[in-house]
């Protein structure tokens, strides 16, 4: 089997998993089945990460400024369904009157644009600069660090605009053409879950497109490929502004979810709490690095039950033992334990010249 068809074979069994056996398993609980659907939320922006870091070999520690960016995004149009006329917010700002950035929000069709192309936008924008200008490596993980770092400082200012410290809350529940989503809801969790299983199948398809397979090729030698013919500016750019919008989606889902909106979605910690969840579900894959954030922030919620006060270090540790005996991530375990298993077939195979059956094989002795 090649890649793509082991790829096919795992995202049939996950969306099979989390579309009927999670609801099943806990029982069509509405408070469990929401915090699940917080997980494939972040779920999301972890795939996001993995189409640029994994795919195009881009480290950006600013997705989390991206994913802000859609969660803000909704939380303003869900703000106004809530207020009568101005936000209470804006009354104890003294602002006297809705200002105009806001005003686009009251309608829900450019909320979701505006969710998935603000963050495509800017993460364009700062594309070009670093791209056009072949910066590479450590340096756009530095680059977009800042970017992040300054994103959140401007919203925490604009206390007027933004609420500052204290984010977005009071927001009213989604509602889609006259149908208001109770986050609690079994409704609601199978919204999320569609969510999650279409960013993973645009996912999927990237990576195996020729899309991909360039991205790949620029991730080994951007020299070579540019040698090629290949505008290797321009797909990478193109990797970062789909890795945006993919988090800006995640963003938006994510406030529906908690109900509200905070600088913290922009922090630094969070933003390397997605890096952490790509590598530990190994960023080669972005099924794998979905996974990865469902079960690190799975870990995280049970551990933090049982240990109130040492979680984190507990935490802490399961990551820096991935990161010693694991480098490629659950991902990168499985396909080497998967090329062990069938290595000693395909040397059969080579040394007769025929197909042996699986049963006449034996295991080959290392010497």
């Amino acid at each position: 089997m090649s890649r793509l068809h082991y790829d096919l074979a795992a995202f049939a069994l996950f969306a099979i998993i989390i579309v009927f056996g999670v609801p099943a398993l806990m029982g069509y609980d509405g408070f469990e089945l929401n915090t699940f659907a917080r997980y494939l939320a972040l779920a999301i922006v972890s795939m996001a990460l993995a189409l640029s870091w994994g795919t195009a070999g881009l480290l950006n520690l600013g997705q989390a400024a991206t994913f802000g960016m859609g969660a803000y995004a909704m939380a303003m149009h869900l703000k106004l369904r809530a207020s009568d006329g101005l936000p209470d917010f804006m009354g104890w700002n003294n602002v006297p009157a809705l200002p105009l950035i806001w005003v686009p929000f009251e309608s829900l069709a450019f909320t979701l644009l505006a969710g998935l192309l603000i963050p495509a936008f800017i993460g364009g924008l700062i594309a070009i600069f670093m791209f056009r200008a072949r910066i590479a490596g450590v340096f756009v993980a530095i680059i977009t660090l800042a970017f992040l770092v300054a994103f959140q400082l401007l919203v925490i200012n604009q206390q007027g605009l933004t609420g500052g410290q204290n984010g977005l809350t009071g927001l009213a529940q989604f509602t889609i053409m006259g149908w208001r989503v109770d986050p609690y809801s079994t409704v609601f969790y199978y919204l999320v879950a569609g969510c999650l299983t279409v960013a993973l199948a645009i996912g999927v398809y990237l990576t195996h497109s020729k899309f991909g397979l360039v991205l790949r090729a620029i991730r080994e030698d951007a020299d070579r490929t540019r040698f090629f013919g290949y505008n290797v500016a321009t797909y990478q750019t193109a990797v970062f502004c789909i890795s945006a919008a993919l988090a800006g989606w995640a963003g938006m889902l994510y406030t529906m979810v908690l109900e509200f909106a905070s600088p913290t979605y922009m922090g630094v910690s969070f933003s390397l709490a997605i890096v952490i969840w790509c590598a530990v579900g190994g960023r080669e894959s972005v099924i794998a690095a979905a996974i990865g954030a469902i079960i690190v922030n799975m870990l995280e919620g049970r551990l933090s039950d049982v240990f109130v006060e040492g979680w984190n270090l507990m935490l802490g540790v399961i990551f820096v033992l991935v990161v010693m005996f694991m480098p490629r991530g659950i991902y990168g375990l499985l396909t080497g334990i998967g090329q062990r298993l069938t290595t000693p077939r395909r040397t059969a195979r080579r040394e007769t010249g025929t197909a042996i059956p699986d049963e006449q094989l034996e295991p080959q002795q290392e010497t």
